[in-house]
């Protein structure tokens, strides 16, 4: 099995849609020009994606990862974050934050990579209400 991650590129857009239907079409461009989005590929097969952006201009925040149903559970997430987050400390990022709603259980899985829960907040905007949002850091 050969595993690579690469940075996003334009021709990947139709598979980032498929698992990412929140990111606008001209953010998706800005994430493939900066560099800010990645596939992680399986025998030249799309898994799945992370993207990022840098929260107070300076600190690193994993805003999506999804990797597709029928790959998740092999380790696909964990090879993406770890190498999202290399790639962050070789940049001199010194932490990197995420986040996830309070009802996700996705906070297990940041959890056992080493993530700690640092605060969250409550949208309760009529139209945009949802689950508390838990944000999570790790030094890195």
């Amino acid at each position: 099995m050969s595993i690579e991650i690469r940075h996003a590129q334009m021709a990947d857009q139709e598979f980032w849609y498929s698992l990412d239907r929140h990111l606008p079409e001209q953010e998706f461009v800005k994430k493939v020009r900066d560099k800010q989005g990645y596939v992680i590929l399986e025998n030249g097969t799309r898994v799945g994606v992370l993207r990022y952006h840098l929260f107070w201009d300076n600190t690193p925040f994993c805003t999506m990862l999804f990797i597709d149903r029928r790959y998740q559970g092999r380790g696909y997430g964990r090879r993406l974050m770890e190498y999202w987050e290399k790639d962050m400390s070789s940049q001199g990022y010194g932490m990197v934050l995420t986040s996830t709603q309070v009802d996700e259980a996705a906070q297990h899985f940041y959890r056992k990579m080493g993530y700690k829960d640092c605060g969250g907040f409550i949208v309760d905007v009529p139209g945009y209400e949802q689950p508390m949002e838990l944000f999570m850091i790790k030094a890195v």
